[in-house]
């Protein structure tokens, strides 16, 4: 008798973000890894160029930014700055790490254009309401973990 040893078939690490419930999701080999609150966009959910929208669907991490820096440090067009934020104040800043995203749909392909990140932010006692201007925010603890799970290319699904 041949004994057929059942085909194993490898799920990527994933992220899903749940914009109403505003929780960010690690799943592996599509089991929940690890949950973190986070802020999604105070203007809601869609697609259109400047309306600092958050965006729905599939997704992938296109980039990974901050490899190595700092907790807090404060990145502007992607590059850090050297300035270490504290916590507090009401401008939304993208600190610690900077996972970029592409859209990989019709809906959302201009996503990557739009400059959506998952970022750390300066505003953690605002984490679980949508505050953002478009990205999603997470702890700066929370983005530096997650940063060091996943790859580049990790797929995100971005749900409501």
């Amino acid at each position: 008798m041949i004994n057929i040893a059942p085909r194993v078939v490898h799920v990527p690490l994933q992220l899903r973000i749940d914009a109403l419930c505003q929780r960010l999701d690690l799943l592996k080999e599509g089991r929940l890894f690890k949950s973190y609150p986070v802020s999604t966009s105070k203007f809601g959910l869609g697609f259109d160029v400047g309306s600092n929208k958050t965006p729905l669907g599939s997704f992938a991490v296109w980039k990974k930014i901050g490899a190595g820096a700092p907790m807090g440090m404060v990145f502007k067009s992607r590059i850090p700055t050297g300035e270490i934020a504290s916590q507090g104040g009401g401008e939304d800043l993208i600190l610690t790490r900077v996972l970029w995203l592409e859209g990989v749909e019709e809906t959302n392909a201009n996503t990557k254009d739009r400059f959506i990140y998952i970022h750390g932010t300066n505003q953690e006692a605002l984490l679980g309401t949508p505050v953002s201007h478009g990205c999603i925010r997470m702890s700066n603890a929370d983005i530096a973990e997650c940063f060091e799970e996943i790859a580049e290319g990790t797929p995100v699904e971005i749900v409501a």
